[in-house]
């Protein structure tokens, strides 16, 4: 190889043109009124040098007699049809013509997920930085309940104790998940394990959020997440990783903060350049039938050519109860009550401070919750408590069942962990109605995009696109 470039495909009379010029050209041998031959493949144009057919042209630039190739028509490039732009690469006596490799990638999975749609074969999805599984669980929830058929075909997470309960008690994964604890920044560039992972058509996203949090950053000083020491550069990997794992569809999930980082911009620009078009949006748990105050920051990228609207994404359940019908049966928490005196005296310390921290006491009529966290144990003053329902002085922090149903979290997910492990567990995972209702969605445009429609007589048919 002599040179490569990445030419843009213009119009000329309706048609599509590449036009070739300059120094690259004439080191291939592609001099003033030298002659080639156009060889048309499946996948690229080449040129070859020949005693015959087509005469490069020329012209004066700085004193200098440059080569002109114009190529145009549709014929001549229909094997780069659709490309905006083209990667030109320049042999001796030959020149190559193809589309970009992000388009062939492009191509390759819109491919890939016609096959497994036409074949009846499961779609594959992967979770990244999945700690026990909670987005992996909601989105086997919502695509399956769109009419896909799912398989989970990894689950990355560093900490090897919340991967074995994703694989024991996930109810998604099974015996054929591949479990990788293996950092998200090593992950991304090992060849051999990528090698055995293969292609995956849904990736789940949910990069640790410790630098964009707002406590997060207040606590270590920072002045953007990206200066995390730890988990500030792991936007390098994901991004990566997708480049490798080449999924139909990928979904970034994080703290509202994360939208405003340097993080979600390269998000937004990379993967626009690998062929996705981006969509954003904040979910609430009210918002889709869930009792927890909990918004996560959410990004959609889908392969462009299927049509998709976040904004579309409707609640799967539309009444909320009471938050106290979620409380666990009296017996189960007889020994939990206390009169939190120290926090009540901090609340009484604050108040005639002027600070504006007050403690959130629940008695079970309200129909919302604020967000319960990963340190519930520590019975921090700003947790959430819940009140005795006859002793006005006595208050619990809630169990780890109840912070589950809080969440929409199936129990049997933190079953046989401790109280501190489950609140750990369940406070860095989403509520799950909002991003099951997204799946369910995704799963949707999916199956709309391969031509699956029911007609008004329930009839369904197929017709996969082209």
């Amino acid at each position: 190889m002599i040179a490569t470039s990445i030419l843009k495909v213009s119009t000329h009379r309706g048609a599509p043109r590449v036009w070739i010029e300059g120094r690259s050209a004439q080191r291939a041998g592609f001099e003033p009124s030298s002659t080639y031959q156009i060889q048309k493949r499946k996948d690229c144009v080449i040129l070859n040098l020949d005693d015959t057919g087509r005469t490069v042209s020329k012209k004066s630039r700085r004193g200098r007699v440059i080569p002109i190739i114009d190529l145009n028509g549709s014929d001549t490039l229909s094997p780069v049809a659709g490309a905006e732009v083209v990667k030109v690469v320049f042999h001796e006596n030959r020149i190559v013509i193809s589309k970009v490799a992000s388009h062939q990638r492009m191509i390759e999975r819109l491919k890939r997920l016609k096959q497994k749609l036409q074949s009846g074969e499961a779609l594959s999805t992967g979770g990244i930085a999945a700690g026990a599984g909670v987005l992996t669980y909601a989105s086997h929830e919502g695509l399956t309940s769109s009419g896909l058929s799912i398989k989970v075909k990894l689950h990355n997470e560093m900490r090897e104790d919340l991967s074995e309960v994703a694989i024991e008690q996930n109810s998604a994964m099974d015996e054929n998940t591949m479990v990788l604890n293996i950092p998200l920044q090593e992950l991304a560039f090992d060849e051999e394990t990528l090698a055995e992972i293969g292609p995956v058509d849904i990736l789940e996203l949910g990069l640790p959020c410790s630098g964009a949090s707002s406590s997060g950053a207040s606590k270590l000083g920072l002045s953007m997440a990206e200066q995390h020491p730890d988990v500030g550069h792991l936007v390098v990997g994901a991004l990566a990783l997708i480049a490798k794992l080449n999924p139909i569809c990928c979904v970034f999930e994080n703290v509202p903060n994360y939208q405003k980082t340097a993080s979600a911009v390269l998000i937004r620009q990379q993967l626009r350049d690998l062929g996705y078009e981006t969509q954003e949006r904040l979910l609430s748990g009210p918002d889709f039938g869930s009792v927890e105050k909990r918004k996560r920051w959410c990004l959609v990228a889908m392969t462009r050519g299927i049509e998709f609207d976040i904004e579309a994404v409707r609640p799967i359940i539309h009444q909320r109860v009471p938050i106290g019908t979620m409380f666990d049966a009296p017996e189960l928490v007889e020994d939990r009550w206390s009169e939190m005196k120290g926090l009540k005296d901090k609340q009484m310390r604050d108040i005639e401070a002027g600070k504006g921290f007050r403690m959130q006491v629940y008695n079970g009529d309200e129909m919302s919750i604020n967000t319960l966290t990963k340190g519930m144990t520590r019975n921090r003053s700003t947790d959430p408590k819940i009140a005795h329902p006859t002793n006005p002085d006595l208050l619990r922090i809630p169990t780890a069942r109840e912070h589950a149903r809080f969440k929409g979290i199936p129990a049997g997910l933190i079953e046989g962990l401790s109280e501190t492990t489950a609140h750990e567990l369940l406070g860095q995972s989403i509520v799950t109605a909002p991003f099951v209702a997204l799946f369910k969605h995704i799963g949707e445009s999916i199956r709309a995009w391969s031509g699956e429609i029911t007609n008004t007589a329930g009839q369904l048919s197929l017709k996969l696109a082209a």
